[in-house]
């Protein structure tokens, strides 16, 4: 089993949340960009430079993250597509699904924002993981 190669992890990862980024970008500016900013005046808050910054950094680790996994999967499960989705999908239930469980249970935006929103992260994740896998390469030993 060779060492993780951080550089590909970084490198595969800063794909993966390139991936994510434009996803969002399109999600939040043509998608649901009225509804969203319907229930963010709802909430009594604005969206500025300052939170698409860190969204964006979201992205970019979210997608470090997800590679990350990958490498460490790829000695149990094989290396290839399958299990970077297999990575994808687990980033997906635990850093979008669950994540949502408290907006939604506290209501505080309209569940079928909520939904599409799951939705586009399930794509998102999984192809940006899946891209950035395809940089990935093990560490010589």
């Amino acid at each position: 089993m060779g060492k993780i190669n951080w550089g590909r992890v970084i490198l595969g990862g800063l794909l993966a949340g390139l991936v994510i980024n434009v996803f969002e970008i399109v999600l939040n500016t043509m998608i649901i960009a009225k509804d969203m900013e319907a229930a963010m005046a709802a909430l009594n808050r604005k969206v500025g430079g300052e939170q698409i910054a860190m969204f964006s950094l979201w992205g970019f680790l979210v997608g470090i993250f997800a590679v990350w996994l990958y490498a460490g999967l790829r000695p149990r499960y094989g290396a290839g597509p399958k299990t970077a989705m297999m990575a994808g999908f687990s980033v997906w239930i635990l850093g979008y699904l669950l994540a949502a469980v408290t907006p939604l249970a506290l209501q505080l935006f309209p569940t079928n924002l909520m939904a599409i929103g799951l939705a586009v992260g399930l794509v998102e994740v999984v192809t940006g993981t899946t891209l950035g896998a395809w940089l990935y390469r093990e560490a010589a030993s």
